[in-house]
C-alpha cells in the first residue's frame, strides 16, 4: 500500500499578519473554522482519509493553542504505528535562529524526521481549505517516475498573479515556473487546462503549495544541492525543474487559500450554501477534530435560515441568517445577526460568574439582546453587550481599534473584547 511509504509534513506557518486580528494570539493553523474545528484539522483529516497517519506538524508562531489542539485531538491506538507529532521550531548549535521560511523549515526537522521508515514526504500547507484524496496523487508520482509532484489548480487572471504559476509539457512534466508573476507577464503563461477550467477563464496552472518529494531527492536538495535556500516556491522549486522529473498533478475541485480575512470570510459563509463547495456532510471526507462533550444546541423563538450552528449554543435571538455559530455561543433576544461568523466561547459562565459580571458592570459572555450584527466576524470568549449594532460593509474604511479591527468591509471583534451597550458601528 502506497500511503506505507509516505510521511507528512504539515508547515505550521508564518506569523499569518494578513489574518491579523485572528493571529494576534495564536497561529494560522490554529485559527477556528466552520464554528468548530481548526485550519489545521483540513490537512490532517485529509490525511487520515487518505491513509497516511504519519504525521509531522512544524510549529513557530503563538504555537500554544495549535500544541493544546493537536494533543487533545489526535491520538491514534497504542496498535497503530500511527502519530501526529509536533515539531517546534528550537534552537540548537547547528541552527540557531527560527524557522526562515517553508523549505528552512523542512530543513531544521530533517534529524527529527530521518528517523522515520519512508520513501516520499508528502508536504502541506497548514491553512489551505480543500478535500483532497492524496492516494491519486501518490499512485501518479510513483507511476511516472516523478522526483517531485506539484499538486495544481486551474485560476483565473485575477488570482494568478498571487500564486506560483507552471507550464509543463503533454506528460505534465513542468518546463517553466514563476512565482507570483505580475499581470503584464501573464500572456505568456497560459496552460491547457482542460474545456471546462477553459470556459471558466481558469487558464493558469497555480501552484498549490502541496507537494510530493522522493526521500533521497528532498535531502539532497536541503542538505547539499540548496543549503542556503529558505523557500521551496521561490528557490527549490524553480531551481529543480532542470535537472530533476518534476510533474504536475492538476487538481480541479475546491481549494482556497486563508490568505486573508476576506477569503477567510468567504470561506466560512459558503459552508452555509445548500450545496457548499466543501462539504462537510460526507461520509468518505470526514474532518476531524477535537471531541468535546457538549450538550445539543438550545433554540427558542428564533427565525433561521442557511445557518450552521454548532453544539453547545443556547440561542435566543429574533433571526440569524447567513451565518456560522461556533461552539457554546449564546444571543440574546430579540438579536438579529446576518452574514457573520460567531466564533463562539471556550467556557460556560455559571451563575457566581454573570453575577459578578452585573457587580462589575460588564456585559455577559456572548452576544446580548436586541444587537443587529451583519457581516462580522466575532472572535472567542468576546462580551457583547445589550443593544449594540455593528454593521459592515464598503462603505467602511480599513481600520484598527483596541476592540475591532475592519479590513475589506468586514468587521473582526477582537478575542475576549468588551462591548458595551449601545456600541455602534455602521
Amino acid at each position: 500500500m502506497i500511503s506505507k511509504k509516505v510521511i507528512s509534513v504539515i508547515l505550521g506557518g508564518g506569523a499569518g499578519s494578513r489574518l491579523y486580528p485572528l493571529t494576534a494570539t495564536r497561529s494560522k493553523p490554529a485559527v477556528p473554522i466552520g464554528g468548530k474545528y481548526r485550519l489545521v484539522d483540513i490537512p490532517i483529516s485529509n490525511c487520515i482519509n487518505s491513509s497516511i497517519n504519519r504525521i509531522f506538524v512544524l510549529t513557530q508562531y503563538n504555537s500554544a493553542s495549535l500544541n493544546k489542539h493537536i494533543k487533545n485531538t489526535y491520538q491514534f491506538s497504542i496498535f497503530s504505528s500511527g502519530f501526529v507529532d509536533i515539531l517546534a521550531a528550537e534552537q540548537t548549535p547547528d541552527s540557531p535562529g527560527w524557522f526562515q521560511g517553508t523549505a528552512d523549515a523542512v530543513r531544521q526537522s530533517l534529524k527529527h524526521i530521518v528517523k522515520t521508515d519512508f520513501e516520499y514526504v508528502l508536504i502541506l500547507s497548514g491553512d489551505q481549505l480543500y478535500q483532497m484524496d492524496f492516494a491519486y496523487m501518490l499512485e501518479n508520482h510513483e507511476k511516472s517516475g516523478a522526483d517531485i509532484s506539484i499538486a495544481t489548480i486551474p485560476v483565473g487572471e485575477r488570482e494568478a498573479p498571487e500564486f506560483g504559476i507552471l507550464k509543463s509539457n503533454e506528460e505534465h512534466i513542468i518546463t517553466s515556473f514563476i512565482e507570483k508573476p505580475s499581470k503584464d507577464k501573464l500572456t505568456e503563461w497560459k496552460s491547457e487546462t482542460g474545456h471546462e477550467m477553459k470556459e471558466q477563464g481558469r487558464n493558469y496552472l497555480a501552484s498549490m503549495g502541496i507537494y510530493i518529494f522522493n526521500r533521497k531527492v528532498l535531502f539532497n536538495l536541503l542538505e547539499s544541492e540548496k543549503k542556503d535556500a529558505t523557500d521551496f516556491g521561490k528557490e527549490i522549486i524553480p531551481d529543480s525543474i532542470n535537472k530533476y522529473k518534476v510533474i504536475s498533478y492538476q487538481y480541479d475541485g475546491y481549494w482556497t487559500d486563508i490568505g486573508n480575512i476576506y477569503s477567510f470570510f468567504e470561506a466560512n459563509l459558503s459552508l452555509t450554501l445548500d450545496i457548499p463547495p466543501f462539504n462537510l456532510f460526507d461520509n468518505s471526507k470526514t474532518v476531524y477534530s477535537r471531541s468535546r462533550m457538549l450538550p445539543p444546541a438550545k433554540i427558542s423563538g428564533t427565525t433561521i435560515n442557511q445557518t450552521i450552528i454548532a453544539e453547545g449554543s443556547i440561542i435566543n435571538a429574533e433571526s440569524i441568517s447567513n451565518s456560522v455559530i461556533g461552539i457554546r455561543s449564546r444571543i440574546g433576544n430579540g438579536s438579529k445577526i446576518t452574514s457573520c461568523y460567531i466564533m463562539g466561547n471556550d467556557f460556560y459562565e455559571t451563575l457566581d460568574d454573570i453575577k459578578n459580571d452585573e457587580e462589575l458592570r460588564i456585559p455577559k459572555i456572548g452576544i446580548g439582546n436586541h444587537c443587529e450584527l451583519k457581516n462580522v466576524i466575532v472572535d472567542k470568549d468576546c462580551r457583547i453587550g445589550n443593544n449594540v449594532s455593528i454593521i459592515g460593509g464598503n462603505h467602511l474604511e480599513n481600520a484598527d481599534h483596541s476592540l475591532f479591527s475592519i479590513k475589506d468591509g468586514i468587521v473582526v471583534i477582537k478575542k475576549g473584547a468588551i462591548i458595551n451597550d449601545g456600541f455602534e458601528v455602521r
